[in-house]
């Protein structure tokens, strides 16, 4: 049998419920990526874009045969657009972790975005959930108006990642809060569960990213992230 064509069918049954393996492997690959990121290896991005490519075919569920048979075009074309500004981002990581003999296998320094960075961010969240949940609700795409959020939301922290802006782990946390729900409802499990360990994941990735930006004078910090000379 075509192992391409097993893994898209394997299932995992859990009080008489179905969970396709492909949701639980992508979503796995997921949590390593974000894990990569906390800690900015440059490995973060491929291990993120194998799990987006499977996370794809599940929520294009109407062509991949998913226990909920349910098309979510704002969760699968966030796969895509994972994919499209991870490239961005491995390239950047990598460029600089080969720049910085230092850190050569970090992959950013983190930083606070400028107050016209961050007018930006609110102004694009806000536009672009109005104008994707237009798109969405055209298309019949379950749950226009969270999808548009968190289409918008992960479009915007996954370029604040690549760009080393330490807010982006805060936009995480708003997508998540919406998000988990959206999925419950969707009978995405694997997914909602894996939003809500995101939502505290997240949180402790803001504060060792912060503490990046204290002083490099406490002997904690510099101990766990060198300093650059």
């Amino acid at each position: 049998m075509n192992p391409f064509l097993t893994l898209l069918d394997a299932k995992l049954h859990i009080a008489g419920s179905e969970i396709l393996w492909r949701e639980i492997i992508g979503n796995g690959f997921g949590m390593a990526s974000a894990i990569g990121g906390m800690r900015r290896r440059v490995w973060a991005w491929p291990i993120g874009m194998a799990g987006n490519a499977l996370l794809f075919t599940v929520f294009v569920g109407g062509v991949f045969n998913t226990p909920q048979q349910l098309n979510m075009a704002g969760q699968a074309g966030r796969q895509l657009m994972f994919v499209a500004v991870s490239a961005y981002g491995w390239w950047s990581w990598y460029r600089y972790a080969r720049a910085e003999t230092g850190l050569e296998h970090r992959g950013v320094d983190p930083r606070w975005a400028t107050v016209r960075e961050r007018w930006f961010l609110v102004a694009a969240m806000a536009v672009g959930t109005v104008a994707f949940a237009q798109v969405f609700a055209w298309i019949g795409s379950y749950g226009p108006w969270a999808e548009a959020w968190i289409f918008t939301g992960s479009v915007l922290a996954t370029y604040g990642m690549a760009r080393g802006l330490a807010e982006f782990w805060l936009i995480w946390i708003g997508v998540d809060i919406v998000g988990i729900p959206l999925l419950v409802r969707a009978g995405y499990y694997p997914s909602a569960v894996l939003y809500l360990v995101y939502a505290g994941f997240v949180a402790w990735g803001f504060t060792v990213w912060a503490r990046t930006l204290r002083s490099p004078a406490d002997p904690e910090i510099t101990a766990e992230v060198p300093v650059r000379r």
